[in-house]
């Protein structure tokens, strides 16, 4: 096997008093597709915003080209090409889209930003169309789309997706399954909740399952496609 891309070791993440991670470890290679599975309260959304600094970790690493990113600001994260798209988004609804988006080429100070912005209309043609819009008036699915093209504007090494289908309609979760495709082929990395296991299944390599904050369950989607029954037993009971 080649050398990871990320090595998560022990992380332990707590929020107060109360543990979430107790020493949750597991690899991301470049180019996969990594889905965290696991019931609410398991840890999936605490890992990804442990690496993307959001939360601090008490202990543990998290190794990105030999690099420890845990403890960094969200800043210093970003700028080793680690991009998040959030549950809740975080855009600018007041700003344009053509201007949210630009905003996710700062880490790379502009350099070819033009040429990426023409590259994610491409992705998202209904973004194209509505580059001059208040991001405010768009639809919920249509949000996700700029969320998800402004990470993209960054080139990320490693781009994590928070319930990417999260409050969207079927249409729309098909149009996010078919990104995801995009992706996949084009190798970006990815690190994903998402509870739709559907989309889970579809988009992922390989799945972990997490319970308690520790990994207890994993293995390659392909290989386990007959066994989808088994995963969703392990994730909830």
């Amino acid at each position: 096997m080649p050398e990871p891309l990320m090595t998560v070791r022990d992380l332990h993440v707590a929020y107060g008093k109360k543990p979430i991670l107790r020493g949750a470890s597991f690899d991301v290679q470049a180019g996969e597709c990594l889905t965290l599975l696991g019931a609410n309260g398991s840890g999936k959304s605490t890992s990804l915003n442990a690496i993307c600094g959001f939360v601090r970790p008490s202990s543990g690493s998290i190794l990105l080209g030999g690099h420890d990113l845990a403890g960094l600001a969200p800043h210093q994260i970003f700028q080793h090409g680690v991009a998040q798209v959030s549950q809740k988004r975080d855009l600018f609804p007041d700003l344009m889209v053509a201007d949210n988006l630009r905003l996710g080429a700062m880490r790379r100070g502009g350099k070819d930003a033009a040429q990426t912005l023409e590259q994610v209309y491409d992705r998202f043609p209904r973004l194209a169309e509505r580059r001059k819009q208040a991001t405010r008036t768009l639809s919920g699915g249509e949000q996700q789309m700029v969320a998800i093209g402004r990470a993209l504007m960054s080139r990320p090494r490693l781009l994590l997706l928070d319930e990417p289908s999260g409050g969207l309609s079927p249409e729309f979760c098909e149009e996010i399954a078919q990104l995801m495709d995009g992706l996949k082929t084009d190798g970006v990395t990815m690190l994903m909740v998402e509870q739709n296991l559907k989309l889970a299944f579809r988009a992922a390599d390989r799945f972990i399952v997490l319970r308690d904050g520790l990994v207890v369950d994993g293995g390659n989607v392909k290989a386990m496609e007959g066994n989808h029954d088994a995963i969703i037993k392990n994730i909830y009971l």
